[in-house]
């Protein structure tokens, strides 16, 4: 038996907004689009991919998930992350050599 890792699902208030962010902010492309599901990949026939999906209640607790990444140029991806509307974060982490955005 074999398992392939096909999607991250993401519960989100408006999800082609959030999912049209992040296909930007990636490189990545549309695959899917309908009124209750969003869906980009890497490329139309790589997986794994991420799926937006409306969630009615607000979030009253911070996200369980949250990713990582480790670009070749941290200073530069910052800039234009928050060019593309990200904000910084502030969770207490003090000193460190990573940004929360």
């Amino acid at each position: 038996m074999s398992l392939e890792w096909e999607q991250v699902v993401v519960d989100a208030a408006h999800p082609a907004e959030l999912g049209r962010w992040w296909a930007n902010a990636l490189g990545w492309v549309v695959v899917f689009e309908a009124e209750d599901e969003f869906e980009i990949r890497p490329a139309p026939d790589r997986l794994p991919g991420l799926v937006f999906v409306p969630v009615g209640d607000p979030r009253l607790t911070k996200n369980r998930l949250h990713p990582d990444f480790r670009p070749d140029d941290q200073a530069a991806e910052v800039d234009r992350l928050l060019e593309l509307g990200a904000r910084r974060a502030d969770i207490g982490q003090g000193e460190q050599p990573w940004v929360v955005l």
